[in-house]
C-alpha cells in the first residue's frame, strides 16, 4: 500500500491557483502543500493533532512517510522540525495560531530563530473569525509574537490566491518563517497579475484624502470602504502589507508623502501588530496622522465570525467612519 501511495503521488495534477475564488486560506494552505510535495521531496509536514482543520491532512494522506503527527506536544513538534531542518529537510510545522506562537514560543525564540533553522511554521485559526471556539482559541497577539523575534518572517496571506504563492515562495526561501492563517472563507481580492514577494506590498492605489494599510481578512474590507468613500468624492488608497516583518518601507514613505491620513486594519490586538509596526516606522521618519483598526486590547469571545467582526468593530463601516471622522 505505501508503494502504491508513492507511486500515485508523483503522478502529474492540476495546479490550482485559487485565483478569483472564495476560500479559507487553510484550505489554499493545504491544497498548496500537495502540489509542493509533488514537485520537492525536501518538504516535510508536521501538526499538532489537528491536521484535519489545518489542512496538513491533504498532505498525510498522499505522503504519509513525509508527515509526522507529534500529538498535542507542540513544544515537540518545533523541535522536531528543527531537527528535521538540520538533515537538509524543509519543515512545515502547523497548529492553530494560539498554540503554535503561545505554547512553543521558547522553542521557537531559542532553537529556530537563534539558530536561523529553515522551518516554516504556518498557523491557522488566527483572529476572532475562529468564531465559536471562543477568547482561549482566537489568537491576537500571535503577530506581536514573532514579529519581535530576530530573523522572523512574518507573512499575512489576504486571500487564497496569494496563499498559494507565499507557501511557494516561502519553501524556497531559506530561515524561519511565520504565516498566519484564517479559519472563514475570505474573499478574493489580489489581481491575476500580482506576485507575492518577501516584504514587498501591494498597492491597489494611494489615496490623496486617506490610505487603508490592510493585512489578511481586512484588506477586502478596506476595499469595500475605499469604493464607498470614493463615490462620496474622497480620494481613498489601499495597500496590502501581507509581509509585516519585514516591512515595505518604500511603500510607507511613499503613502506618507501623498495621504494626508493613514488607516492600519488587522484582525489582531492594535498592540504589537501591524498598526504598531507601522507606527514605529512612520514615527521616527515621516509622522503623519493614523488611526489604527483591530482589537483593543481585550480579549475576543465565543460567537459567529459576523457578530465578533461586528462587536470588535473591524468592519467596511469602521474604517469609512474612521476616516470620515478624521477628514
Amino acid at each position: 500500500m505505501g508503494s502504491r501511495k508513492i507511486q500515485d503521488s508523483r503522478q502529474p495534477i492540476e495546479s490550482h491557483s485559487f485565483f478569483g475564488e472564495m476560500v479559507a486560506t487553510r484550505d489554499a494552505y493545504g491544497a498548496a502543500l500537495v502540489e509542493l510535495g509533488r514537485r520537492n521531496e525536501k518538504v516535510v509536514v508536521l501538526d499538532a493533532d489537528l491536521s484535519g482543520s489545518t489542512k496538513t491532512v491533504k498532505f498525510a494522506k498522499i505522503f504519509p512517510e513525509r508527515f509526522f503527527n507529534v500529538g498535542i506536544s507542540e513544544q515537540d513538534m518545533i523541535g522536531t522540525a528543527g531537527g528535521l531542518s538540520l538533515t537538509g529537510k524543509i519543515p512545515f510545522a502547523s497548529t492553530f495560531a494560539v498554540f503554535e506562537t503561545g505554547r512553543a514560543w521558547d522553542q521557537i525564540r531559542q532553537t529556530l530563530c537563534y539558530s536561523d533553522l529553515n522551518v516554516k511554521l504556518v498557523a491557522s485559526h488566527s483572529g476572532i473569525t475562529v468564531g465559536e471556539d471562543g477568547a482561549s482559541h482566537q489568537a491576537l497577539e500571535d503577530i506581536a509574537l514573532m514579529r519581535v523575534l530576530p530573523r522572523m518572517i512574518v507573512i499575512v496571506p489576504s486571500d487564497g490566491f496569494e496563499t498559494k504563492q507565499v507557501i511557494d515562495t516561502i519553501a524556497e526561501y531559506t530561515g524561519p518563517v511565520y504565516v498566519r492563517l484564517g479559519r472563514a472563507k475570505v474573499p478574493p481580492v489580489m489581481p491575476q497579475e500580482y506576485k507575492f514577494e518577501i516584504g514587498k506590498s501591494h498597492i491597489f492605489n494611494i489615496g490623496r484624502d486617506a490610505t487603508v494599510i490592510a493585512i489578511g481578512i481586512m484588506v477586502s474590507f478596506a476595499l469595500e470602504a475605499r469604493d464607498v468613500l470614493l463615490k462620496e468624492g474622497l480620494d481613498v488608497g489601499v495597500v496590502n502589507m501581507s509581509t509585516v516583518k519585514p516591512l515595505d518601507t518604500v511603500t510607507l514613505l511613499q503613502v506618507a508623502e501623498k495621504s494626508k491620513f493613514i488607516v492600519t486594519a488587522e484582525e489582531h490586538s492594535v498592540i504589537g501588530g501591524l498598526g504598531g509596526a507601522v507606527s514605529e516606522f512612520l514615527s521616527e521618519n515621516w509622522p503623519v496622522r493614523m488611526k489604527r483598526i483591530g482589537i483593543n486590547d481585550t480579549f475576543g469571545c465565543s460567537g459567529t465570525p459576523d457578530e465578533l467582526l461586528k462587536l470588535y468593530g473591524l468592519t467596511t463601516e469602521n474604517i469609512i467612519t474612521a476616516i470620515k471622522s478624521a477628514l
